[in-house]
């Protein structure tokens, strides 16, 4: 899935998810992605390069990144907490389906119980490390 794709697939699955909500607050540059104000995705071009930015467990991140090269510290934000994904080989729409679907849920799972749109451990996560 190259660039732009990725960015058009990965918005049509945040657009899907229960509470989740598009916004500008940096500029028309940047897709800001919240559930209850809390950002869990972000779309921009680092230099000409279409980019998704996810929130994810730090543990998750470092195996994500050794596996994929598509898949790199997030960028400008929080490198412990937050991965950046671009096109290329291996990154389909299953994979962006779970990134996507395990930031959106990460984030939720820190909400306050009655803020939650979705129960969160009711939900099947399962990044794919191993692509």
């Amino acid at each position: 899935m190259n660039g732009p794709a990725l960015q058009t697939f990965a918005a049509e699955c945040a657009q899907g998810l229960p509470g989740a909500q598009l916004e500008h607050p940096f500029g028309p540059d940047w897709d800001v992605f919240k559930v209850r104000g809390k950002v869990f995705m972000l779309m921009t071009e680092v230099p000409g390069r279409p980019v998704v930015i996810l929130k994810t467990d730090p543990g998750e991140a470092q195996a994500l990144q050794e596996h994929n090269s598509h898949i790199t510290p997030g960028y400008h934000m929080n490198k412990k907490h937050w991965i950046t994904l671009e096109g290329g080989t291996g990154v389909d729409e299953e994979l962006v389906t779970e990134l996507v679907t395990d930031s959106y849920l990460l984030v939720v799972s820190h909400l306050p119980k009655a803020e939650q749109p979705v129960d969160p451990h009711a939900c099947g996560t399962g990044t794919r490390v191993g692509r």
